[in-house]
């Protein structure tokens, strides 16, 4: 039996749910799909926008134009939070050229926040020496001087055992309704650690060993690239930049049968005029001030390696439109609604824990001083939680990053008393395909840090299409690989659930607030190479 379904019937003393307000989901669907500018908006942020990696200059032209869009569509107290960051990072140009054994030009990309190469670029012989831990050092010490490092393990090529392209149907669905038990282990988050350490290390390392710049391998097929990086913090000293796969495979066939020479030039740009990100919010102010507030949220911020179209430019459009149609339908919430765009998601979820730390929660900073000034991440650990003066206000957040699919559902997040009510929030809607509520959680976005703190923060469930396959962080992120349609429906969804928490008589039901867990994994060993 699902646990939704078992929840129900478990449920005999939960108090009725207040009937949706129909009249209105019809005044926002009508304005959504007649009169809707979710497809424009999208488009704008994708295609003359571009990719906005947070605190690049992209990344500045949204947050001054989403602010005056929410300004033009009649919100109020539309401004921006910062916090400490980073250097902004750009990039002009990018090649690499083989030139021999023979001369071609492979596909490539900076890796964020590498700096680049003199004008002419530089030219090298390549040398083939993966590395992926620092004991991987001594094998290639006073090898590399002079030198190109190609750094990756050369993979081989996957099968393509899933489809590309995906929609749910109710057997996936499913699925997703499975309880999952928090599994506690005193070296939690260790492996991300380690992995953010180690790109600082092995820079360190080439720099040293007098290496000239690296490449590395891109982890999809297909001649996709992505581009990620992690250093915004402390700049690295060489530059880095991504092959596509296949280019990869073949300098690595060739220099095992003679010297493969490269050129490589990178034109990239630091900007260090403000170090912090920023987060946009907007209000459409409520009737009772004592109420408190319902949020939706998406983050702004994207990679570099398109226009962060499905990821997240969807999500934000389909933020943006919510508050637009009930802004344009003239509502009078009883709860304030509030919309933010969030910042430094890719790199951490920087913009949403810098909230939850100044509105909801703070936790004690880690002890060890490098995780502390790393990432939030490094907190989660942390105990006890105290909270803010907006803690109790929060009445429900729901978030939208996962591609552009249309809404099926919500993750419960294991949030057993929210539910019923949020099946409740979901009824008008099962003609538009979307009434799950399912037990399974989701993280890596900025739902996160706020579920950990015990309060009511959803993320929705979402279509596939080739979001996971091809398009996440890729190359190929670009406003061709969102549908209209689906983005319209989200926009339904969204505004009406936000209406209608913002109306009901009592917020969404919260968790216990967390205190530190016990260790759960009696068989836990610490593994020295796990990325978490």
């Amino acid at each position: 039996m699902r646990l939704a379904i078992a929840l129900i019937l478990a449920g005999a003393a939960t108090p009725a749910l207040a009937e949706p307000d129909l009249a209105m989901i019809a005044r926002i669907t009508d304005e959504a799909m007649n009169h809707g500018e979710v497809i424009d908006t999208a488009a704008y942020l994708t295609d003359r926008i571009g990719p906005r990696m947070t605190n690049s200059p992209g990344m500045r032209a949204a947050e001054r134009w989403t602010q005056d869009r929410f300004k033009a569509w009649g919100l109020t107290n539309v401004h921006t939070e910062g916090f400490d960051f980073g250097r902004g990072w750009s990039i002009d140009s990018a090649s690499v050229t083989m030139q021999s054994p023979r001369r071609m030009s492979l596909r490539t990309l900076p890796v964020a926040w590498t700096p680049g190469t003199p004008a002419a670029g530089i030219t090298a012989p390549l040398i083939i020496a993966p590395m992926k831990r620092p004991r991987d050092f001594a094998e290639w010490a006073g090898k590399l001087k002079g030198k190109i490092v190609a750094i990756s393990y050369p993979r081989a090529p996957r099968d393509a055992d899933k489809p590309a392209f995906e929609r749910f149907d109710s057997a996936a669905i499913d699925k997703l309704d499975a309880y999952e038990q928090p599994v506690t282990a005193p070296d939690t988050g260790d492996g991300w650690f380690k992995y953010l350490q180690f790109g600082k290390q092995l820079d360190e390392f080439l720099a040293k060993e007098g290496a000239l710049g690296w490449v590395r391998m891109s982890y999809r097929d297909n001649g996709l690239l992505h581009g990620e990086g992690y250093q915004h913090r402390d700049t690295p000293k060489l530059p880095g930049l991504e092959l596509t796969a296949e280019d990869y495979r073949r300098l690595v066939r060739l220099s095992a049968g003679g010297e493969v020479v490269l050129t490589i030039n990178s034109q990239v740009k630091f900007d260090d005029s403000d170090p912090n990100g920023y987060n946009v919010l907007a209000d459409i102010a409520g009737s009772d001030p004592k109420a408190g507030y319902v949020m939706a949220g998406a983050h702004l911020d994207s990679w570099v390696a398109a226009d962060g179209a499905a990821d997240n430019g969807a999500g934000s459009a389909i933020i943006m439109e919510a508050a637009r149609i009930l802004s344009a339908l003239k509502v009078k919430p009883r709860r304030t609604i509030r919309f933010a765009l969030w910042s430094g998601e890719e790199q951490g979820l920087y913009g949403s824990a810098n909230y939850i730390e100044r509105h909801f929660a703070s936790r004690p900073a880690n002890p060890d001083p490098v995780k502390a000034r790393l990432s939030y991440d490094f907190k989660l650990n942390q105990f006890p939680i105290e909270k803010k003066a907006d803690y109790n206000l929060l009445a429900g957040y729901f978030n939208i990053d996962n591609g552009g699919g249309k809404l099926r559902g919500i993750h419960a997040e294991g949030n057993f008393a929210a539910v019923p009510v949020l099946q409740g929030l979901l009824s008008p809607f099962a003609s538009m395909g979307a009434s799950a509520v399912v037990a399974t959680p989701t993280g890596g976005t900025d739902h996160e840090f706020m579920s950990a703190i015990g309060l009511p923060a959803f993320q929705f469930i979402q279509d596939p299409l080739d979001y996971e396959t091809t398009v996440h962080h890729s190359s190929v992120d670009t406003f061709d690989h969102l549908r209209p349609q689906d983005l319209r429906q989200s926009a339904v969804i969204l505004a009406s659930v936000l209406w209608e928490t913002a109306n009901a008589e009592k917020p969404l039901p919260a968790r216990p607030l967390p205190t530190k867990p016990r260790p759960t994994d009696p068989f836990h060993v610490a593994d020295p190479d796990k990325k978490d």
